[in-house]
């Protein structure tokens, strides 16, 4: 990549650029952050979209689902993911029942998340059932991602991790859904395991960007978590995580190195001392 070229990618990202860029073809790249280096790291590199994901509940805090996460934590990450971030869009994630009850609810949370943090905008799992709080937040600034397909949050109502929307009932409820919303006021969709020819149909439907993950190449956009692609979680490898590293097994390399050196002796030396 040229200096050119590298100063480019390095373009302030906002939700009106989002949209611009499914209108000029260009691929929206999106990955997720959940702490100050690695934001840093994506920033640096010319990310368009970071995710503060309530994946965070799985992959830092050890959680079995998303569920339990609160706006507290969601907030106490962003504020971390936000120091590190000059460029890219930050996207907060609104965890579960944090929206769902009320719009005076979704509003308070939605409302401390941007004032508290200064993000660039918020994710809502959904779809019709949410388009009046989605269409209420985006008429008091408040920009909004919307989320179909396989939706974390309603796992238990799922039951399973399984692909979404291979039937014809479900994948005609998941456009008219992903067009309500739009309707509504998304900028952007995720649209998360579903058949690609479905997320293809989707993506050519709606003039706003989608963003996949497990969702194919035709979509506007991709995310995926940033520990899953670094091969940080070693247990969890669908199809659809291509692995950009093994750090998993660099990093216990590097440990059982550093127990080594120390049991022996060999560390610190006499330089690596004051």
């Amino acid at each position: 990549m040229s200096t050119a070229q590298a100063d480019q990618k390095l373009r302030v990202v906002t939700t009106r650029s989002i949209m611009t860029m499914k209108t000029t073809g260009e691929k929206i790249t999106a990955l997720t952050a959940y702490d100050f280096l690695v934001a840093r790291y994506l920033d640096q590199v010319g990310i368009d979209i970071i995710l503060v994901g309530d994946s965070l509940g799985n992959v830092f805090q050890g959680h079995e689902t998303t569920l339990p996460v609160t706006v507290d934590d969601m907030i106490y990450h962003a504020k971390a993911v936000k120091r590190a971030v000059k460029n890219a869009l930050i996207v907060v994630d609104m965890p579960f029942m944090s929206y769902q009850n009320s719009l005076d609810e979704a509003v308070r949370n939605c409302g401390r998340v941007m004032k508290e943090v200064g993000v660039g905008a918020v994710k809502l799992e959904g779809g019709a059932f949410i388009a009046e709080k989605v269409r209420h937040l985006v008429e008091i600034g408040i920009p909004v991602m919307g989320h179909l397909g396989l939706t974390p949050q309603a796992i238990n109502r799922f039951g399973t991790y399984e692909v979404r929307a291979t039937q014809k009932a479900e994948a005609d409820r998941l456009l008219m859904d992903a067009k309500t919303l739009q309707d509504a006021g998304v900028f952007s969709l995720v649209l998360e395991k579903i058949p690609s020819r479905l997320a293809k149909k989707v993506s050519a439907a709606l003039d706003i960007p989608t963003i996949g993950i497990g969702a194919g190449p035709e979509c506007d956009g991709q995310i995926l978590v940033v520990y899953d692609m670094l091969g940080l979680t070693e247990e969890f490898k669908p199809r659809f995580v291509r692995r950009y590293g093994e750090l998993a097994e660099d990093m216990r390399r590097s440990f059982r190195t550093y127990i080594q050196d120390v049991k022996g002796g060999e560390f610190p030396t006499i330089k690596e001392s004051y």
